[in-house]
Formats: C-alpha cells, structure tokens, sequence
C-alpha cells in the first residue's frame, strides 16, 4: 500500500493571475489600466491612488489583445502581482530605452515613463520605442498593487 495518496505534494500555491469580473463603465482596450469605480471598472489616470488592476484580454469570447471590453460588459481585471510579468499599453511616440525604466498610470488608462514625484506601478521589463502610430503594448513588472500618493 501506497504511503502518500496523492502525487503532487506542494507547496501550494494560488492560482495565477488572480482576477476580478466587473462591469467596464466605459470601452476598455486589453492592456489598459483600471480602478473600482462604484463596483465598476473605470481607467486609471494620472492622478489615481488605490488598487489597480489591468484589463485582462477577452479570452472567453476569443477575442485578441486590440479588441475591446464594451462598456456594460462584464469584463477581467488582472490583480497586479509583482511576481508576474504583463503586457500594459504605452502611448504613440513613448521611448522606453532601458530595461528597469520606471512606469506611472498616466491618461485614459495607458502607462507613461515616470518621473522622480510620480507614482510608480512597476518597472519596463524590454526597450521599446512606440512609433507604430497607436498604443502598443510593453512588457512590465508590477512594484505593487497599490499606488500611495507621492510624498
């Protein structure tokens, strides 16, 4: 007789990423980061404190990265864990020209190169310059959850 009954013994981890449905108050593009608003998810902007999350790509309806949560839809926030690595949209023309550059929620949800009195949500994890005319997505690594109004 076997003395374990099961073959994976650990350690145990959560699932990941972990994620929130809510209903988008506005059309969200994958990539774009988002706030609770009243129990919805509106963009981030400049100016945001709190918990963030980041719109999660509509992988139940088959959709791609550039096809967006209509508002009124139930879509998926992505908790921002600083383990894991996520693909957050950049504006047209933004230069990210070292790995390590610091991010900061900026307008409408993108991410934007921060400087020393803003607040950081992670950290460019490629150089990239955004010439393509449109937003692009840039692979980061969150620094946390949560931004804290800067000192």
């Amino acid at each position: 007789m076997a003395r374990y009954n099961k073959v994976f013994l650990g350690p145990v981890t959560e699932n990941t990423p972990q994620v929130r449905e809510a209903i988008a108050s506005v059309a969200v593009t994958p990539g774009l980061l988002v706030v609770d608003s009243a129990g919805e998810f509106a963009l981030a902007g400049a100016a945001t404190v709190g918990k963030v999350w980041i719109a999660q790509d509509n992988y139940l309806a088959m959709q791609g990265v550039d096809a967006d949560w209509d508002a009124g839809d139930t879509m998926i926030g992505m908790e921002l864990l600083p383990q894991l690595l996520y693909a957050g949209r950049i504006a047209n023309g933004v230069n990210i020209a070292a790995i390590g550059t610091a991010l900061t929620p900026a307008a409408n949800g993108l991410l934007a190169i921060a400087s020393t009195s803003d607040k950081v949500i992670g950290y460019s994890e490629e150089v990239f310059n955004n010439t393509t005319g449109g937003t692009a997505l840039i692979k980061f690594r969150p620094s946390q959850g949560y931004l804290t109004a800067a000192a």
